[in-house]
C-alpha cells in the first residue's frame, strides 16, 4: 500500500487540493447565504467552480506547491499557497466581473479564498504538527536521549531548537534554555523554557544530569566564551558551540553545524564587517589569480573571493595535492564560476608569462611564500629565491600584462627583522612599493601575524603534542605571539586590497598579543586534560631568528588609521628604484647561496633595520641519537610560524 502511495503521490496531492478548493467553493455559498442558497445560483455555480479549478491547478503547480513535503511545511509554502490562492481568485473574480456583472455576490469570492487558504494551509501544517509530535513520543534509537541545556535564547538558539524537535527528537531531550536578558526569563520557545540567567549554567547542569550544553550564542566575544566554558567544564557534561556569526552561511543554524569548542572560539573577536558593494566592485566579474592557492591563507582568500562572483578564478599552486584538494572543493560550491588550476612555481619565469598571456587577470592575490623562520635560517639562498624574487617575477607580470591591483600578504616578522624569513619579506615589500611608483597597476601590501590553524603553524603542532601524551613545547615562558583566524584575516585582505590606492602597507589590527604558553594551557583544557598534570608544559628555549615579542608595525611607519576599523596604513618611506635594483642584484648572486653570511649581508643592504639572530647550529649537531632501548629525543616545535 506504501509503495502504491509513493508511486502516485503526485496524482494524489492533486485530487486532495481538488476536493478541499471544492469543499471551500461550497462552504463559501453556504456560509452567505446562510446555509440556503438560491436556485438560481446553483446552475451558475457549476461552470464558475469548474473554472476555478483550472485556474488553482494551474497557480499551485506553477508555485510548486504540488512538489513539496508537507512534513517540511513553512513560511514560504503558506506564502505560496496565498500567492497562488491569491491569483487565481482573481482571475476568476474578473471573469465573473466582465461576464456576470449583475447575477453573482461579489462576497462569495472573499469568503472562498480565506476557506481555501485555511484548508489547504491547515492541513500541510497539521500533517507537519502530528509528524512532530509523534518523533518526539517516539522511543529513542538509542534507547536514552542526549539530555541538552542550550546557553541563549536568541534567534540562533531559536533555529537550533525548531530544528531539533522537527527532525532529531528521538535523539536529542532538551531540558530548558538560559539565557542573561530579563525579558526571557521563564518565558518559552517551541515549548521549551528559559530557566534562568548563564551564571546558573553549572547548577542547572548538575541538577538536571546534562549530558551536553550547547551554547547557541554566536556573538560571544572570545572572554564571554572562555567564562563560559570554564563555568561548564566542571559539569562533566560536553560543551559544544556554534561558530562565530561571521562564519555562518547566510545567517542560517544547523545541528550540523555544533562542533566541539576550539581554541578559536576562545580568542574569537568581534565581527568583520565588510564592505560588500567596495569589494563586488574590485573583484566581481574580473579574473582574478591567486598565488599559493593551495595554502592555508590562499585557498581561504579563493573561498572568499568565490562569493563575489568574478569572472573566472585561476589557482597557481607549485604543490599537486593541495592544488588539487581546493580545486575540487571550489568546484562543488561554485559550481556556476570557472575556476582554472595552474600547476606552477612562481620562480619560474617562462610558465607565469604563459599563465598571465593566456588568463589576462585584473586583480592578483599573492600568498605564495616560504614562511617557517627556522627553516629558512637553514636554507638562505631559498628565502631569496622564492620570498624576494618570487614575488618581483609575479607583481613585473601583473605591470606587464596591465593587471589593476597587486595585493601582496606579508607578515609582522618583516617590521625590525631579525630572522632571514622575516628579512627577505621585507625585501619583497620594498621592491612591491617602489614598483607602484613606477606602474599604472595599484600595489598593495598587508601585513598581519599569526593565523590560527594554518598547516605547519603553533596550534596543530600543539594538537599533535598533546595527542600523544607531551610534552607540550614552548620556547620561551614569556614569549607572545599576534593571532587571528584564517577568515577573518582573508576577509580583511580582501577589504585593505579594494582599498589601496597603490604603494601602501596595511596592517590589520591583530588585538592584543597572546602568550604561547596560555595557548598551550587552553589547548591542554580543551582536550580534556589537566596542564602539567596530565601533559607536561617543556620550555626550550628561543630556535635561531625568533624574536619573544612581534611588531606589526615601527615607529618610522606612523601607522594611521583608515575607514575600516581593523585597517591601519602605513607611511613607510620610499627607496630609490635604482638603490632597490642595486640591492636586488646584490641579492640575485645569493639565491643559490648556502652559507648564511653572504645573504644576511646582502639582505642588509636593502634592508638597513635586518638585525640577524645567531645562526642556527649546524644540522648534524641537532640530528637526535637513536638507540634500539630508548625512543629518538623529540626535537621541540614551538610556535613561529607566519602567515605566509
Amino acid at each position: 500500500m506504501r509503495q502504491v502511495i509513493i508511486s502516485y503521490r503526485r496524482a494524489l496531492v492533486v485530487c486532495v487540493h481538488l476536493a478541499l478548493w471544492t469543499a471551500a467553493f461550497a462552504l463559501a455559498f453556504l456560509l452567505r447565504f446562510e446555509l440556503d442558497v438560491p436556485r438560481e445560483y446553483v446552475g451558475v455555480a457549476w461552470p464558475l467552480l469548474v473554472t476555478l479549478l483550472v485556474l488553482r491547478s494551474l497557480a499551485h503547480w506553477h508555485a510548486g506547491l504540488f512538489h513539496g513535503l508537507w512534513r517540511y511545511a513553512g513560511l514560504k509554502d503558506l506564502i505560496d499557497i496565498v500567492k497562488a490562492t491569491t491569483l487565481s481568485s482573481v482571475l476568476l473574480a474578473t471573469f465573473v466581473v466582465f461576464y456576470r456583472p449583475a447575477s453573482f455576490p461579489r462576497t462569495v469570492f472573499v469568503i472562498e479564498w480565506i476557506l481555501a487558504v485555511m484548508l489547504t494551509g491547515g492541513l500541510r501544517f497539521g500533517i507537519r504538527t502530528l509528524r512532530e509530535v509523534a518523533s518526539q513520543n517516539a522511543p529513542p534509537a538509542s534507547g536514552t536521549r542526549e539530555r541538552i541545556l542550550i546557553l541563549g535564547a536568541g534567534d540562533a538558539a531559536e533555529a537550533l531548537v525548531r530544528e531539533m524537535i522537527r527532525t532529531h527528537a528521538r535523539r536529542y531531550d532538551i531540558v530548558g534554555l538560559l539565557d542573561d536578558s530579563p525579558a526571557k526569563q521563564h518565558q518559552r520557545i517551541h515549548g521549551i523554557a528559559v530557566l534562568g540567567p548563564l551564571s546558573r549554567a553549572r547548577e542547572i547542569a548538575k541538577e538536571k544530569q546534562v549530558d551536553e550544553v550547547i551554547i547557541a550564542i554566536p556573538s560571544l566575544s572570545g572572554v564571554q566564551m572562555r567564562a563560559i566554558v570554564d563555568e561548564c567544564r566542571p559539569t562533566g557534561a560536553k560543551i559544544l558551540t556554534l561558530p562565530a556569526v561571521d562564519q555562518l552561511i547566510d545567517g542560517s543554524v544547523t545541528v550540523n553545524q555544533l562542533q566541539e569548542v576550539r581554541i578559536e572560539d576562545l580568542l574569537r573577536r568581534d565581527p568583520v564587517t565588510l564592505d560588500v558593494d567596495g569589494l563586488e566592485r574590485f573583484i566581481g566579474g574580473k579574473v582574478v589569480l591567486i598565488t599559493g592557492a593551495g595554502g592555508s591563507i590562499g585557498s581561504e582568500l579563493c573561498h572568499q573571493i568565490c562569493r563575489f562572483e568574478p569572472a573566472r578564478v585561476v589557482l597557481v599552486e607549485q604543490a599537486e595535492n593541495n592544488l588539487f584538494e581546493v580545486h575540487r572543493h571550489l568546484r562543488a560550491e561554485h559550481p556556476e564560476l570557472a575556476i582554472v588550476p595552474c600547476v606552477a612555481d612562481i620562480c619560474d619565469s617562462r610558465r607565469l608569462e604563459a599563465i598571465f598571456d593566456r588568463e589576462r587577470p585584473a586583480v592578483v592575490f599573492h600568498a605564495a611564500a616560504h614562511k617557517h623562520v627556522p627553516m629558512m635560517e637553514y636554507n638562505p639562498g631559498e628565502a631569496i629565491k622564492n620570498n624576494v624574487f618570487g614575488t618581483k617575477k609575479v607583481a613585473d607580470m601583473s605591470d606587464r600584462f596591465g593587471a589593476e591591483a597587486f595585493v601582496m600578504v606579508s607578515t609582522d616578522k618583516a617590521v625590525n627583522p631579525t630572522s632571514i624569513m622575516g628579512a627577505s619579506k621585507r625585501a619583497a615589500e620594498v621592491y612591491v612599493q617602489a614598483l607602484s611608483q613606477r606602474s599604472d597597476t595599484r600595489y598593495v601590501t598587508v601585513r598581519f601575524g599569526n593565523v590560527l590553524g594554518s598547516a605547519g603553524s603553533v596550534v596543530p603542532i600543539f594538537r599533535e603534542q598533546i595527542a600523544r601524551g607531551g610534552p607540550v613545547c614552548v620556547t620561551h615562558p614569556e614569549v607572545k605571539r599576534y593571532f587571528m583566524t584564517i577568515p577573518e584575516a582573508c576577509q580583511l585582505v580582501l577589504q585593505a586590497g579594494s582599498m589601496g590606492a597603490g604603494g601602501e602597507i596595511f596592517v590589520l589590527d591583530m588585538g592584543e598579543p597572546v602568550k604561547i604558553v596560555d595557548l598551550a594551557r587552553d589547548l591542554i583544557r580543551l582536550s580534556g586534560l589537566v596542564p602539567d598534570t596530565d601533559i607536561a608544559i617543556e620550555f626550550t628555549g628561543l630556535r635561531p631568528g625568533e624574536k619573544l615579542f612581534e611588531e606589526l608595525s615601527c615607529d618610522a611607519e606612523h601607522a594611521e588609521k583608515t575607514r575600516h576599523p581593523k585597517i591601519f596604513v602605513g607611511k613607510f618611506r620610499p627607496v630609490a628604484w635604482r638603490d632597490v635594483t642595486a640591492g636586488l642584484d646584490t641579492l640575485k648572486a645569493c639565491t643559490d647561496a648556502t652559507d648564511r653570511q653572504p645573504v644576511v649581508a646582502a639582505l642588509q643592504n636593502l634592508v638597513p633595520e635586518f638585525a640577524p639572530s645567531i645562526p642556527p647550529p649546524p644540522v648534524a649537531e641537532t640530528e637526535p641519537a637513536h638507540t634500539e632501548s630508548a625512543p629518538p629525543t623529540r626535537v621541540s616545535i614551538a610556535p613561529s610560524a607566519s602567515p605566509a
